[in-house]
């Protein structure tokens, strides 16, 4: 095996330079003002550090969320709105126009409410004042013919005490006979003669007030 050497020349010892270890304390410095504190940090350190990234990124989903959620609460009522005002133009539209175009369903169910609104009316006016009935009995003789014999009024029981008491007079005194019927609404009569009779009932009264709402065709199937 041959050796071999290299010899470094008078010429060539100029290029060389002197090897000196790197400072390991330098190193230290740099990674203390990395930390800025010049300690490591500590659990609680971490813990805050994670807690204040995850409220600013649970802010930030809150803030994005609400900002779609009110975007759409806002479409969804707009959609809404726009239902309701064209409901309301439909109903302004069908009440503009004449009874006789109106749907026939919808005429019945005017009428109606018309009729019970007239019933409860004459009613309660019948409870409040009772003494009406004096003068549904004085109009309904007025229309008997001036020769009318053997005059019988009949009456509701409570009506019939009712007119006795404010006439004061008997029967025979007043020219015509009382009689109680409980079949009789109160606040309405029936007279009865040897010849003819007047219906002066509160239903009858009643149907003459409606009559006219009914129109023609609905007097054919009455009559």
């Amino acid at each position: 095996m041959k050796t071999s050497s290299k010899v470094i020349t008078a010429g060539g010892a100029g290029e060389i330079k002197q090897w000196s270890p790197p400072n390991m304390r330098a190193s230290e410095v740099d990674v203390d003002e990395i930390d800025g504190s010049g300690s490591p940090l500590t659990a609680d350190q971490l813990e805050q550090i994670q807690k204040a990234a995850y409220e600013e990124g649970f802010e930030q989903g809150r803030k994005e969320g609400f900002e779609y959620g009110h975007n759409e609460a806002l479409a969804k009522g707009r959609v809404e709105l726009t239902a309701t005002v064209n409901r309301f133009d439909q109903l302004m539209a069908l009440l503009d126009r004449p009874l006789q175009q109106l749907d026939d369903q919808v005429e019945h169910e005017l009428i109606e409410m018309v009729i019970s609104m007239v019933r409860q009316l004459v009613r309660r006016e019948v409870r409040t004042d009772p003494e009406q009935i004096i003068g549904v009995v004085r109009e309904a003789l007025s229309i008997l013919p001036v020769s009318s014999r053997g005059i019988r009024v009949v009456l509701h029981p409570e009506d019939a005490t009712l007119v006795r008491r404010i006439y004061e007079l008997s029967e025979n005194e007043l020219g015509w006979k009382i009689i109680e019927d409980p079949v009789v609404a109160r606040g309405g009569c029936r007279i009865l003669t040897e010849s003819s009779q007047v219906d002066a009932t509160l239903e009858s009264r009643l149907a003459s007030l409606i009559a006219p709402l009914l129109g023609d065709e609905r007097e054919q199937e009455t009559a």
